[in-house]
């Protein structure tokens, strides 16, 4: 979750570039988390973690096309608007589509592996439908094709 924006904070002076598309994230996130069903145990933090991917891709696209200043980037990483181990993961080859860290992480899984969303589709049967239990994925697999 991102700081309270403060006016100690010395923000960028291109940060209204990327302001009301992360605003529209915040938003978001507000109306997910006051949201209260009836949910399976897990299910109930897919749609965080799912604005959370996408509020760290769209930063990550944008200084990837250098739509935004290195400085602008880092700021945005610092103040936890952006997950840094996740870009990170998304740099190394075969994690380019990866969902989120806990994917990945083999304690977080029984017999020590990995998500079943990290499966290539082709593996898979056809009938079942897999999401993952942790953020509601239904396959990041960077060898799946779109």
């Amino acid at each position: 979750m991102p700081k309270i924006k403060t006016n100690r904070t010395r923000y960028p002076k291109d940060f209204n570039v990327v302001e009301e598309k992360l605003m529209e994230f915040e938003q978001e996130m507000r109306e997910v988390t006051d949201e209260t069903a009836d949910k399976r145990k897990g299910e109930a933090n897919w749609p965080v973690m799912q604005i959370h991917h996408k509020r760290t891709r769209y930063i990550f696209e944008l200084y990837k096309e250098r739509k935004i200043s290195p400085e602008l980037y880092k700021f945005l990483v610092n103040e936890k608007y952006a997950d840094p181990t996740l870009i990170a993961k998304w740099k190394k080859r075969g994690y380019e589509k990866l969902c989120c860290v806990q994917c990945i992480q083999p304690r977080e899984h029984t017999y020590g592996t990995t998500c079943i969303c990290r499966v290539p589709k082709s593996q898979l049967e056809e009938s079942k439908i897999i999401q993952c239990n942790a953020c509601g994925c239904r396959g990041c697999s960077s060898s799946d094709t779109k």
